[in-house]
């Protein structure tokens, strides 16, 4: 004989049992939140360190490529733009060069550096026979700067 139990006394259970457990309580609310805060505390300093790596090595390479083409307008000119024509003499045909073959750089536009700001160019420079800076971060000089020299 098969026997047929009641599950009405289950069923009366069943709701109450689940709206105890639905949700979660402050406490472990607050748990989860502090456990997020902490990786953050620790991410956050890692990220924004190899993002100002990132630049820095950004504008090392965009310098790197100014001297590429300054030596290419060098091998059509027979030298270096002056420091009043600038970087713009390399995408920009300067008015006393007749042997201009450019433009050098790939856009045809001179980059600002990686932090909005432009590159500084002096030729003759005092390290060499052009200068190229890019103040960094800070837009004026200081010991941040990136250079086409090694200091």
């Amino acid at each position: 004989m098969i026997r047929f139990t009641s599950l009405g006394s289950r069923r009366r259970r069943l709701p109450a049992q689940r709206a105890a457990e639905a949700g979660f309580t402050l406490v472990e609310m607050l748990v989860v939140i502090t456990i997020i805060g902490l990786i953050m505390a620790l991410v956050a300093p890692r990220v924004l360190n190899y993002l100002s790596e990132s630049k820095v090595k950004a504008a090392k390479i965009q310098i790197e490529s100014f001297g590429s083409a300054l030596d290419l307008y060098y091998l059509d000119e027979g030298r270096y733009p002056t420091t009043s024509e600038g970087l713009v003499a390399l995408v920009q045909k300067p008015e006393a060069s007749p042997t201009w073959n450019g433009p050098y750089l790939k856009g045809a536009v001179v980059p600002s550096d990686p932090w909005g700001n432009g590159y500084v160019y002096r030729s003759p420079g005092e390290h060499g026979p052009y200068d190229i800076v890019s103040y960094g971060a800070e837009g004026h000089e200081g010991a941040n700067d990136i250079t086409s020299w090694t200091h």
